[in-house]
């Protein structure tokens, strides 16, 4: 159905793509993976008219396209739900899912609204998001918007889906969801082209998959007894250890750095009560909308809580703003959102990097030593692995995964005390991951940091986390300890508590 021949697609300093030729079938999900900067995500934009390829030919049903821009894919029935976060924030709901169609919904000029809403109910209750056609998407979640993306690519009734990403942030019963909707298509005939790091879905869900390797195709395979490690091999070249369990961490209880006491922020969380205590890895756990992350943002004077109290080592604690939480009281905060809140797109690794530790590096008159600077920016670079052309290189230029890499370099640049990692490895390939999973265990570990690990990825939760706080509705429902006292629990055992949890 959907052919490219010889694509090849360079970017300044980059090879993104070199005469790369895949096929994808009718009603097939058909998977790309690679590391980041393999060129899955700018093959993507490729066939959704994002970008133009340099040379090389497409194909639909055996007649040759020239897309000049997305509106190009739409009108061929290509979907698209991109890897990023791409919403208009000041929109409701229903304006940003019949985007890509309004005229279907306009006579004499207007729009009828009250079709429109109830157009887009049906994909809301497709989704199992539990949010109102009319909100205003900018007071929704990373995972809500996500989901919103990908309701408006369905809605298209497209004969091509391409989904870049379409899990991150989800947790495995809104993924399961998703997974769900994506067999349908599959058997109507839809062809769904698929990028994900988590090799579990894509064991899960695909038919057929293709690896990249630094813009190229390794291959293409059938999805029939393919091992794990098998795609690993071929997405890095090399054999790599994933490790299903950390170890165990020096935690004393009774060293409590930070205590927060009944937490609240009307129709976000309520009356929430925990402690952290040094050296300890804290997961949270819940589904869309549960207040993991408001919560996250109201410790750090972002949102503005209604009730309660916040201890930092046992002294209270007033933080109104987010230079507060990190000049005084040593916290740091990886977000979830990259491109609205954790990078400077248009500014350099330099900056990006070094804007948490200007103040600390600053000599009479507020001026920055540069080599000090370069210093601690070349520092990460090389402690995080990204993929770059050096520290003057702009981080819009950056693949999705090594932008990640960036908004959590500048946290460890800082040193924080207390680090609240919301979502670290989203758009993270599986050796990239890996590494993180690394850092993070050392910050705790060897560095004797307490880690707040929200994470929607359960595996993720059980390998780094050595309790668990799952949140439902607002509130902590229950806790999971004992995952460091000596036994390995198992994937199956930890997660059935959890869904009991949120049943």
């Amino acid at each position: 159905m959907l052919e490219l021949k010889n694509i090849d697609k360079e970017f300044p300093s980059v090879k993104a793509l070199q005469s790369v030729s895949v096929s994808f079938r009718d009603g097939e999900v058909h998977a790309l993976l690679g590391e980041n900067g393999a060129g899955k995500s700018t093959l993507i934009k490729i066939i959704s008219g994002d970008y133009k390829a340099d040379s090389g030919e497409m194909f639909i049903n055996g007649v040759k396209m020239h897309f000049r821009n997305s509106r190009d894919a739409i009108n061929n029935n290509i979907g698209y739900v991109h890897q990023e976060v791409q919403v208009i924030p000041e929109s409701s709901v229903t304006e940003n899912i019949i985007l890509d169609q309004l005229k279907n919904f306009a006579k004499n000029g207007f729009i009828n609204w009250n079709k429109a809403n109830e157009f887009t109910q049906k994909y809301l209750d497709m989704m199992g998001l539990d949010v109102r056609p009319t909100d205003i998407v900018r007071r929704m979640t990373v995972a809500q918007k996500k989901l919103i993306q990908i309701a408006r690519a369905l809605c298209l009734n497209a004969s091509v889906i391409l989904l870049d990403e379409p899990t991150a942030s989800l947790t495995d019963s809104e993924a399961g969801n998703l997974f769900k909707i994506i067999e349908k298509l599959k058997n109507s005939g839809t062809t769904v082209i698929f990028v994900s790091h988590k090799l579990e879905e894509v064991l899960k869900i695909s038919d057929r998959i293709t690896v990249l390797r630094d813009g190229e195709v390794v291959g293409t395979i059938e999805n029939k007894n393919v091992q794990k490690s098998d795609l690993v091999t071929m997405m890095v070249g090399r054999e790599v250890t994933l490790d299903k369990f950390m170890g165990f961490l020096d935690v004393d209880k009774n060293d409590v750095v930070m205590e927060v006491k009944n937490y609240t922020l009307e129709s976000k969380f309520e009356d929430v009560n925990f402690k952290l205590c040094k050296g300890e890895i804290l997961g949270f756990y819940g589904l869309v909308g549960s207040g993991r992350t408001e919560l996250a943002k109201a410790i750090l004077g972002v949102l503005r809580k209604d009730a309660g109290t916040i201890n930092i080592g046992g002294a209270k604690a007033n933080i109104p703003s987010m230079r507060t939480a990190l000049d005084k009281y040593g916290i740091g905060y990886v977000s979830e959102n990259r491109k609205e809140e954790g990078l400077i797109l248009r500014a350099d690794l330099r900056d990006n990097i070094c804007v948490t530790v200007w103040r600390k590096i600053a000599e009479k008159l507020g001026i920055i030593p540069k080599k000090t600077e370069l210093s601690i920016c070349e520092q990460m670079i090389n402690d995080l692995a990204i993929r770059t052309t050096g520290v003057r290189q702009i981080v819009n230029h950056l693949s999705g995964g090594n932008q990640q890499k960036v908004s959590m370099a500048k946290w460890l640049a800082a040193r924080c005390e207390i680090l609240i990692i919301d979502e670290p490895t989203v758009g993270v390939d599986v050796g990239a991951k890996e590494y993180l999973h690394r850092i993070i265990w050392a910050i705790a570990k060897e560095q004797q940091k307490a880690v707040i690990l929200i994470s929607s990825d359960m595996p993720e939760l059980i390998k780094l986390a050595r309790r668990i706080c799952v949140f439902k509705e607002g509130r902590i429902v229950g806790e999971i300890d004992g995952l460091n006292d000596g036994v390995e629990k198992n994937y199956a055992e930890v997660s059935a508590v959890i869904g009991h949890y949120l049943a």
